[in-house]
């Protein structure tokens, strides 16, 4: 990916009226022949896939128009799946991630039953039945999961490293003297772009949860336990190493996530923390980029296990209030069909489909990431898709004040604990 907090509210809000507004037809209701699809943006590689796979429906379906709403992502994990689905066209199908998320389109409404059509109909038989367990809620599969992503690993520049006699960072010891070598040699550690706070954020809410304790973590963020804590402390205290061994980037809570990868795929920053995503994105932006990934490397003392790995399941939710369900799911048994899922995974993108293991090879890396999420011995979820939005945010806030020296960690985890009262 790819999974955020808003630059500025009214920024933000005027892009998604305007989407609405362009998205509109009179009449409104969605009860015509357009079957929509909104999701944020998957990258030039995936949209190329995704324009084929609406072209392929609408010709075994000639009465039937395919409408690709691709946002950005920002806007659409924030206000702009919202603002779609409460407007006067809203989407058929969308993109969503399994957790609290989920749980909130199932409570609002806007989740539909596809059991039937996972067991009896048009999407029987093309997964395996264990995926279907974290998209079941209530008893019903109200998602059909596309992809498992991890959401933060450490990918380095092999070139880089190499030349400065630096190898990959697999303990925090050996990460802080990464740093100092390659801040003496005038390169940028690890390239951050926090603007939105979930870039940096999701990566370090992963350090912290190494730090306290996955049950800690789980509670904490579920609201049931405050962040003002020696353990909480503790981790961000490692956040403030980060800032004070200057491992990233000046400007990191200042440019967005685009902006930070531009600085990794140019060559100006040895390493990036982010997603699985970044592997299909490089294509596009850094085709001859040579570039391996090590996992979070494991924090001192942590009452967290050590191989965890931060990841979730995304997929794709029929509206309950849509007219076309049955058309939906239909659209969604193509998208996982043999010859789709070979595309995407050309794309650099492994579906969850049975049929993902037969046929074109899968990039090594992104082959190794889906080998480290399925043996991990722990997964963690990120705040801003497992969790509740405000949750996360006020956690990424505060992470973004340690690693930009705003704050001391004990004073950020007390504005935490004073925004959620």
């Amino acid at each position: 990916m790819t999974q955020r907090m808003k630059t500025t509210i009214a920024a933000i809000a005027a892009a998604a009226v305007a989407l609405s507004i362009a998205g509109c037809t009179p009449g409104g209701g969605g009860d015509d022949n357009v079957l929509r699809v909104a999701m944020g943006s998957p990258g030039e590689a995936q949209i190329r896939v995704w324009d084929d796979v609406a072209a392929q429906f609408m010709k075994d379906h000639p009465d039937m128009k395919v409408e690709m709403n691709y946002q950005d992502d920002d806007l659409y994990q924030t206000i702009g799946l919202p603002n779609l689905l409460n407007g006067r066209n809203a989407p058929d199908i969308y993109f969503e991630w399994a957790g609290s998320r989920l749980q909130q389109r199932v409570d609002d409404g806007f989740a539909a039953d596809l059991t039937d059509a996972v067991k009896d109909g048009p999407i029987a038989g093309l997964f395996d039945d264990s995926v279907f367990d974290s998209v079941t809620l209530d008893g019903k599969i109200v998602m059909v999961p596309h992809s498992a992503d991890v959401t933060n690993v450490l990918w380095y520049n092999k070139a880089i490293l190499a030349d400065a006699g630096v190898t990959p960072p697999t303990t925090w010891a050996e990460l802080l003297s990464a740093c100092d070598t390659l801040s003496a040699k005038g390169i940028i550690p690890i390239a951050s772009g926090n603007k939105d706070l979930w870039a940096a954020g999701n990566w370090l809410a992963h350090l912290a949860s190494r730090v306290v304790g996955e049950d800690v973590y789980e509670q904490t963020l579920s609201g049931n336990a405050k962040f003002s804590t020696p353990e909480w402390e503790k981790a961000l205290g490692y956040v403030k190493e980060l800032a004070d061994h200057k491992c990233v980037n000046d400007s990191a809570n200042a440019i967005d996530d685009n902006e930070g990868a531009q600085l990794f795929f140019q060559g100006k920053a040895a390493m990036h923390a982010i997603g699985s995503w970044l592997v299909s994105w490089a294509i596009d932006e850094a085709p001859d980029l040579d570039f391996d990934y090590v996992n979070l490397p494991a924090m001192p003392d942590g009452a967290g296990d050590q191989g965890s790995v931060i990841g979730v399941v995304t997929g794709y939710v029929v509206n309950a209030k849509s007219t076309k369900q049955d058309a939906a799911a239909e659209f969604l048994a193509l998208l996982n069909s043999d010859e789709n899922v070979q595309a995407f995974i050309a794309a650099e993108l492994t579906p969850m489909a049975k049929s993902a293991a037969a046929g074109q090879d899968i990039d090594s890396r992104s082959a190794s990431l889906n080998n480290l999420l399925t043996t991990a011995p722990a997964i963690v979820l990120p705040p801003d898709t497992g969790y509740d939005l405000e949750m996360a945010n006020a956690l990424y806030s505060a992470l973004a004040e340690v690693l930009g020296g705003q704050k001391s960690p004990s004073d950020a985890l007390a504005g935490i604990d004073q925004k959620l009262g």
